[in-house]
């Protein structure tokens, strides 16, 4: 007598058999997705964008280790850039999150 094969599989806890999934949705990713994918995308670039500048010792592009430049430590590279990036993180995570309605 064969021995009946006790393995465990998706089907034994409620999913679909394979020959009865839908192939309406091959891919995951909708329209919508991919609108909110450019959006955290534009919003990751615009915030590495405004970090950019000039060096500590660097005034005016030129380079002199005799000058301190406060212009590193600006609420534009120190709050409002990382804070851009971040937001841009986590709309990166809804847009992957986010299901299509069927």
């Amino acid at each position: 007598m064969a021995k009946k094969n006790t393995a465990f599989s998706a089907e034994k806890f409620g999913a679909p058999k394979s020959d009865n999934v839908s192939q309406n949705h091959p891919f995951y990713f909708g329209k919508e997705n991919f609108k909110w994918m450019l959006i955290g995308l534009i919003l990751i670039i615009a915030g590495f964008i405004l970090m950019m500048g000039a060096d500590a010792n660097t005034v005016d592009g030129v380079y002199n280790p005799e000058v301190w430049n406060e212009g590193i430590f600006s609420f534009r590279r120190i709050r409002l850039a990382p804070l851009l990036v971040i937001a841009g993180f986590a709309v990166q995570v809804y847009a992957i999150l986010k299901r299509n309605k069927k």
